[in-house]
């Protein structure tokens, strides 16, 4: 059975599991790719692609880096 969605990334373990200082912590590239069982031409398709990276939240969350406060609560 093929799935639906495939995501594929870049991630150092070394960093995210604290044994190299040097390594990054967190993914470096992130690849998402769909498979749609789906008469729509090209055009459409194009259409949904563009359409879903402009109105996914979580894109254009992780897109647009926004600035993240830490702090512990009192």
């Amino acid at each position: 059975m093929k799935r639906p969605l495939r995501c594929e990334f870049d991630l150092d373990f070394r960093g995210t599991l604290g044994i190299a200082k040097d390594a990054p912590v967190g993914f470096r590239d992130i690849r998402l790719k769909f498979l749609l069982d789906t008469d729509a031409g090209r055009e459409q398709l194009d259409k949904l692609l563009q359409l879903t990276e402009r109105y996914c939240v979580v894109y254009q969350t992780l897109r647009a880096s926004p600035p993240i406060k830490v702090e512990l609560a009192a």
